[in-house]
């Protein structure tokens, strides 16, 4: 049997180490997992404060949709169908204007004709089938399985996507309807009551939306674009100072820093992947209207624009492969084409500019033309001594990289032509102004 002496110390000792073990497993949760979130949480406000703003705009709309419970004369009159109007501020407020618009619009009109629909559907039902229960829940089940397939169907038709959650809205009204006619006894009007709701809530989610600090789809699309043209400019222009430095070709930059850490070089990555973006915009803002654009804007231009982008950033990508290749051409032959070569890129890298400032701008881009035909004639240019080349005074394994990079800056050219034709489509279908300093050929 151990003594008290013996059972005193090892007492202290275990009540006190669970003690200083949960002070120092909190002080780990608040170092790593809560500094952790809080950093995240403040990042995102940070990149985009408008997030923080459509918080509050849904708290407001989800406040104000709550009162259809708090004002009694509201409540008598709808009763516990004002839980739709708070359902379809949750489920329709989105963080664009547009798209807050579309689905709205898509949700009152869906409900109104699905319910409508509904209604006339039951009426068929009980007046074939009359007293007959069975007979009428068959002719519903008919209707209900015909619509919900043909509905379900037509959400496949590409030129339906807008209007895809319309559809999804329709197929469930028109059920619920249809289904829990022959049950409720007084079904017209609780579909007045539903649809009035759905059409409080929605018109109260869209006038939040654009009354307060609204985000316009049109504005992000067109300002998407603008940004991927110049970060096509900025690669080129980048492109001539750090692989054509001093008629010598080096894997690092002229102010000695790494070049897979200069910015020009990550920035067009973000335009390969911007197809998606594009798209959802375009779609999206055809809902919107604003003193810039208006209803006729032509969206589906912008997106042309972009795929020519994308065209012209698959070409820059191959071109920046060739930064860090091990091979070092003949000083010879690099001084050949340098000349070319730098002024194909900053003729190009000029105009893609200009091409994102009268994109963002709304301007129509007036001395564009003149840096395309310089980059055509360096092209021209590049290619006779191309062709001149013999190749059996260099070694080829070392001509080949700088060759590369010729011939992708020679296709270059024709790709930014295209976006320079589609930009001036667009300036002439968007009406753009001309700016008040036009510079002459």
């Amino acid at each position: 049997m151990m003594s008290p002496e013996t059972v005193g110390p090892i007492t202290n000792y275990n009540y006190g180490l669970p003690s200083e073990w949960r002070k120092s497993l909190l002080q780990r949760l608040w170092d790593n997992k809560v500094y952790r979130v809080a950093m995240t949480i403040k990042k995102i406000g940070q990149d985009d404060p408008r997030r923080i703003v459509h918080g509050l705009k849904v708290g407001l709309a989800v406040t104000l949709a709550s009162f259809l419970f708090y004002i009694k004369p509201i409540y008598d009159r709808f009763n516990q169908d004002g839980i739709w109007a708070l359902m379809t501020v949750v489920l329709i407020f989105e963080f664009s204007v547009g798209a807050t618009l579309g689905k709205g619009l898509n949700r009152m009109m869906a409900t109104s004709s699905g319910a409508a629909l509904g209604v006339g559907i039951h009426n068929i039902a009980f007046r074939s089938a009359g007293s007959n229960l069975p007979g009428e829940f068959m002719v519903l089940g008919f209707f209900v399985f015909t619509i919900g397939a043909i509905c379900t169907f037509m959400r496949f038709i590409p030129a339906l996507k807008p209007y895809d959650y319309g559809l999804m809205i329709f197929i469930l009204t028109f059920s619920m309807v249809s289904v829990s006619s022959s049950r409720t006894p007084d079904l017209r009007k609780i579909v007045i009551d539903r649809i009035l709701t759905i059409i409080i809530g929605s018109v109260i989610a869209i006038v939040v939306c654009i009354g307060i600090c609204p985000v316009w789809n049109g504005e992000n699309l067109q300002n998407l674009i603008a940004k991927n043209i110049e970060k096509l400019g900025n690669f080129l222009e980048g492109f001539k100072g750090e692989y054509f430095h001093k008629g010598e070709y080096f894997p690092k930059s002229e102010d000695g820093q790494p070049l897979d850490n200069k910015p020009f070089r990550k920035g067009y990555k973000s335009v390969l992947t911007s197809k998606s973006s594009e798209e959802t915009m375009a779609n999206l803002a055809r809902w919107e209207w604003q003193y810039r654009f208006g209803f006729k804007h032509p969206w589906k231009q912008y997106v042309k624009v972009g795929a020519l982008t994308r065209e012209c950033a698959y070409k820059i990508e191959a071109l920046n492969s060739y930064f860090n290749f091990e091979f070092q051409a003949p000083y010879e032959f690099r001084s050949k084409i340098q000349e070319q070569c730098t002024q194909i890129c900053s003729e190009t890298g000029k105009a893609l500019k200009e091409l994102a400032s009268a994109v963002k701008e709304m301007t129509k881009p007036t001395s564009v033309n003149i840096h395309i035909e310089k980059s055509k004639v360096a092209s021209q240019k590049l290619n006779v001594l191309l062709d001149m080349i013999l190749l059996e005074d260099y070694n080829l394994r070392e001509i080949i990289p700088p060759a590369a990079v010729a011939l992708i800056l020679i296709d270059v050219v024709p790709c930014i032509e295209k976006i320079a034709d589609a930009v001036h489509e667009l300036a002439y279908l968007s009406h753009f102004k001309t700016p008040d300093s036009i510079v002459s050929p």
